[in-house]
This record gives structure tokens, sequence and C-alpha cells, in this order.
């Protein structure tokens, strides 16, 4: 006789294009973000609001300057994640966001990359033309290595880095 805990089926939807659409209109629709990152010394996983862009490439990018917590621990532990989607009306649970996870990569500020991602930044947040060239600015875009969608009650998915990339 099966146990009960061999009759449960995984809460994972086959990832199918109707998800991986649902993952790029979160990931390029986001001004915000919830960064996960773990604290230097301790490990203990700590949350950050963060503001974000995307690049031309459909990488996610993130402003922060040297002084923040987040850039200090990133500083020694690239493993981050990117929590995207904003809540509407009604239950937050019910709707869809996705949890990106990889590697925070750092942009020097001299760098061409820094340059081309300044425009594309102030298009997105402009006021941050008040800070953005503050010497302890600088970009981070995350690496990804996959993701986690939750569509809504019981949509569920796990995404690779290729479905991330659907229509890049």
């Amino acid at each position: 006789m099966a146990s009960q805990e061999s009759k449960k089926t995984s809460p994972i939807r086959p990832t199918d294009d109707e998800a991986r659409q649902l993952a790029r209109k979160l990931i390029d629709g986001a001004k915000f973000a919830a960064l996960g990152f773990a604290e230097p010394g301790t490990g203990r996983p700590l949350v950050s609001r963060v503001a974000v862009a995307v690049d031309g490439a459909g990488a996610v990018v993130v402003l922060a300057s040297d002084l923040s917590n987040h850039s200090k621990a990133l500083a020694k532990d690239a493993r981050a994640s990117l929590l995207l989607g904003e809540p509407g009306k009604g239950d937050p649970l019910a709707h869809p966001r996705i949890t990106v996870i990889g590697m925070m990569e750092r942009i020097d500020q001299a760098s061409s990359e820094h340059a081309d991602l300044r425009p594309l930044w102030l298009a997105s947040h402009p006021k941050a033309e008040l800070y953005i060239d503050f010497a302890d600015f600088r970009f981070y875009r995350l690496k990804p290595e996959r993701a986690l969608l939750n569509g809504g009650f019981g949509k569920a998915y796990e995404l690779t880095v290729a479905d991330l990339a659907l229509g890049r």
C-alpha cells in the first residue's frame, strides 16, 4: 500500500511558453525588487529593497552605493536573488512574482558598461540624476542561474536561464 507521502504530486508545473512570457513581463516591467543576499560574518539571509532596470540583454541591473549594507555584502559574497513583481488589489499572494537567483556582477564606474547603463537607468529612474555620478555609486548586474516563478495560486514553475531569455 502506497503511503500518503508518495501520492502527493509536485506543485511545480512543467514550464511552458505562457510561463516564460509571464517571467519576461515581470522582469521587464520591474522598477523595484527585493534583493536577497548573505550577511557577512553570519551568512544569514538579509533582504533590501532596491531600484532595478533591465539592460539590453534582458539582465536585471541595480544601482547601489558602496556604503550600503547590500553592496558591502555582495563584495564578499556575490550570491544573490531578486524578487520581482508588485502586488495589486486584493490578496497580494494571488499576484504573480518571480525570484531570479544568481551572482551579482559589480560594474566599475569607469567602465564603458557603466557609461552604457547610465542613460538606460536615468530613463527608468530620472531622480537618480542627483546621485548616479557620486564616486560611491555603481551598477550591479544579476547573472541569473535559475528562477522560481509563482504565477498566482497553483501556478509554480522552475525556470532555466534559457527560459528567461525568451524573445532576447
